[in-house]
């Protein structure tokens, strides 16, 4: 599958539709032909670009988050309902947004561009983030659209000032007896005063409830989120975490990252600047964030390293790559797409790799490092966010597979990188995303190419 610049701009890859097998029944379609023509939806191309697209499970209806417009398909791609998101008059400068006070700021007419978009199943409603205002977030009814809320009134209601489409990163902890949590991970720009780069917030059943996206725990000294100290920027003026992909499995809440980092070359004197793809994982349950835990990730083929994290997805691991894995069918595998190197992250070599990582294998790989910590060996290793080394602490106690730390050894760092299995690379038309899942056994991927092809 081949697409121009614009086609790729403007139509929903099928790709996305694959993960509703459930609902759209392609296995009794006919086999793909190079010239068959595929169903194909067209914004208003004077409004720019499609930004995230979210498909129900349940319905098969699906959500695309645009500049200044939220679309609802039905599973051909056929127009249900629109809501409009902006533009409006607004300011990046202004904190907090003009909606709430007077901003010296000149206004300016200002797109919308969609952030994040999230299906609430619980509550049926979306949550729309966009880059007004700060970032703050709608909750459209998922029927209709209809707004039911935009909390914009308190601190915690702007998420990032970012504009970047991929600056923000949500994952739902859901509930039976008592309101869902909404992990948020988001790039900062400069701003740490400002936002914290991860938090966890209330997920109210009432849209309008005043603590809807509270912070689930704060006080004076703890809260449920982790700030980059501004110490930082004093190291690395342009440090920010990037957040490519986030889910949740088992107890935990898990963020892939890229961030920047200072090492010195074999050799050396000097520093240079790097960038480092790391899992970052936290407990569920943790309203302290005293569990927060990173850990490097990386691939290797032929000698040649690839670092640069581009996607991710989650899946599970299928009969017979588990049992070529030495893993249960059920096991969770990441499926992670690599370019080559470390050094450029704006401008990713075309080289790249499809890598594959056991998560239970990351899991006992924290789990270690843990217990080493808590015997009092070595040091957190978490240099941006405590600047200088600080030496573990021992203590007691008996580590788990679900350990969620204390208010000591934390956060931790693991100083080891994970290195994923390499099961395809590609030279020329470098990677950049993937999706994947089990079919009668198998495991399949679908990986995307910057040239708008989709390989299987």
């Amino acid at each position: 599958l081949i697409m121009s610049p614009a086609m790729w701009k403007w139509t929903c890859l099928v790709s996305h539709l694959l993960l509703s097998t459930t609902v759209l029944p392609l296995g009794r379609q006919q086999p793909l032909h190079p010239k068959r023509s595929f169903i194909t939806f067209t914004g208003d191309q004077a409004e720019g670009n499609f930004n995230h697209l979210v498909v129900d499970e349940r319905t098969g209806h699906i959500y695309l988050g645009a500049v200044n417009r939220i679309y609802k398909l039905s599973s051909d791609l056929k127009v249900l309902v629109t809501h409009q998101t902006g533009p409006d008059e607004d300011n990046p400068k202004c904190y907090p947004p003009r909606i709430v006070q007077t901003c010296n700021e000149p206004l300016t007419l200002t797109n919308n561009i969609n952030k994040m978009l999230l299906i609430d199943y619980k509550e049926n409603r979306l949550i729309a983030c966009g880059s007004l205002y700060q970032g703050i977030c709608k909750l459209l009814r998922l029927d209709d659209l209809f707004k039911l809320g935009e909390p914009f009134h308190k601190k915690e209601h702007y998420l990032s000032g970012v504009n970047e489409s991929g600056s923000v990163f949500g994952v739902i902890v859901s509930y039976s007896n008592m309101d869902d949590k909404l992990f948020i991970a988001t790039a900062v720009d400069g701003k740490p005063e400002y936002f914290p780069t991860i938090s966890s917030r209330k997920l109210t059943k009432n849209s309008e409830a005043d603590g809807m996206f509270a912070y689930v725990f704060h006080d004076e000294f703890v809260a449920s989120m982790i700030k980059i100290p501004s110490d930082t920027f004093t190291i690395i003026p342009d440090f920010d975490i990037y957040y490519i992909y986030g889910f949740s499995s088992g107890n935990f809440v898990y963020f892939l990252t890229l961030q920047p980092e200072m090492i010195s070359p074999p050799g050396s004197t000097t520093k240079e600047q790097v960038y480092t793809s790391k899992l970052v994982r936290l407990c569920k349950e943790d309203t302290a964030f005293n569990s927060y835990v990173e850990v490097p990730i990386g691939c290797e083929k032929n000698g040649v390293e690839y670092r640069l994290l581009q996607a991710a997805y989650l899946s599970k691991a299928g009969a017979i790559l588990a049992r070529s894995l030495g893993v249960g069918p059920e096991d969770d595998i990441l499926f992670t797409v690599f370019s080559k190197g470390q050094k450029r992250k704006m401008k990713s070599l075309d080289e790249s790799a499809l890598c594959i990582f056991v998560l239970k294998k990351i899991n006992d790989r924290i789990k270690d490092r843990l217990q080493s910590c808590y015997r009092g060996e070595g040091t957190l290793d978490l240099a941006w966010l405590k600047v200088k080394d600080i030496p573990c602490s021992s203590a007691l106690l008996t580590i788990d597979d679900n350990f969620c730390g204390l208010d000591m050894n934390a956060p931790l760092g693991v100083s080891s990188m994970v290195r994923g299995l390499p099961i395809f690379t590609e030279d020329g038309d470098r990677m950049t995303s993937v999706i994947a899942y089990v079919y009668k056994n198998h495991s399949l991927a679908f990986v995307g190419t910057k040239t708008g092809k989709l390989k299987k």
